[in-house]
């Protein structure tokens, strides 16, 4: 098989607060073959680089006495955050603030770079990509989150439109640098096939649980992401989107006799006319499964090799890395 695609998650995470100029641009010196940025809104609706509106662990906003009044708590996917969202800012607020580590009980040395950079817009981050790639001897591609779309819906923010439109007139998709936009909801990636955007369009799955927007519409009877999976889901989903993105854990066993065997999935999908993109590669024993973890410390690495290799092994075609140097290691397989 061909050597999947490798994409730096949120730029290099592992080694710089994540979403930063330097993460990303330490995933474009590592040789990545795309990176990965997460989109949400301010209230102005300027479209901001970060893993998710709430912002009180990955910037220094808990600091700033004038953004004291701005703490609240909200239940975003069915999930309940205290704290400081994007969408309560405008742009002018937000840009005042800078960046931290968002997991520093893991990566503690990452806080060396703390309160040193500010957040990126995501036209900040087409920029500089775009700088990059017009000197490169090879482009690196972007892989495009939307994020939340039914509670932004709410909110008032139509994310699908909002990201095509800040594509529009970019050098990205079809004859341009290479483009996937991504989604954990099929309606958003349905607009934008409808609206002839110019991107592999990939349709994200939990490990477990269901889409946030048929839990909206349906409740506790939402069909599962694992629906999507059967023989018959994977047809109907070839209609709408190229790719799959699964949760690491849908690929591989990881209990028994015999950890680490595929499952299957990306098998099934290829032969439906998928590919497979799944997230998220991390050393650390948090993130890794009960066979490859190494002690009890969560920030200690586990033998993330043997876990890796055996991702891998299942034919993936794109990987998610917080480090994504470590897929280039000497002795680490890809079949």
């Amino acid at each position: 098989m061909g050597e999947p695609l490798v994409i730096g998650h949120r730029g290099a995470p592992g080694y710089r607060p994540e979403h930063t100029r330097s993460s990303y641009r330490l995933a474009l010196e590592i040789g990545v073959d795309a990176v990965e940025p997460d989109l949400v809104p301010t209230k102005d609706g300027v479209l901001v680089v970060r893993h998710g509106s709430e912002i009180g662990i990955s910037t220094d906003v808990a600091t700033r006495l004038e953004f004291a009044d701005r703490r609240v708590t909200k239940v975003i996917d069915g999930v309940e955050l205290t704290g400081w969202f994007t969408e309560d800012f405008t742009w002018a607020e937000l840009s005042t603030l800078n960046c931290r580590e968002r997991v520093p009980h893991l990566r503690s040395e990452n806080r060396l770079f703390n309160d040193i950079e500010p957040i990126l817009t995501f036209d900040d981050l087409l920029d500089m990509l775009e700088k990059h790639n017009s000197t490169a001897a090879r482009p690196v591609g972007l892989v495009v989150e939307v994020k939340h779309p039914t509670y932004f819906t709410l909110l008032g923010f139509d994310m699908a439109c909002m990201t095509r439109r800040a594509l529009k007139g970019r050098p990205w998709g079809g004859a341009g640098y290479p483009l996937w936009i991504e989604c954990f909801e099929l309606p958003a990636l349905r607009h934008l096939r409808e609206h002839n955007v110019i991107a592999d369009l990939v349709y994200l799955i939990e490990a477990s649980g269901a889409a946030p927007n048929d839990v909206a519409r349906w409740g506790p009877q939402a069909p599962s992401y694992s629906e999507a999976l059967t023989e018959e889901g994977l047809a109907d989903l070839s209609e709408v989107v190229s790719g799959l993105s699964p949760a690491w854990q849908r690929l591989i066993s990881t209990a028994g006799e015999n950890p680490g065997r595929s499952k299957g999935l990306v098998e099934a999908a290829h032969e439906s006319g998928l590919s497979v993109f799944t997230w998220t590669l991390r050393p650390e024993n948090q993130f890794l499964a009960d066979p490859w973890k190494n002690g009890m410390s969560p920030a200690r690495w586990g033998n993330w090799r043997a876990q890796f290799e055996a991702i891998l092994a299942t034919g993936v075609d794109g990987v998610f890395l917080d480090h994504p140097d470590l897929v280039f290691t000497e002795d680490l397989t890809f079949d």
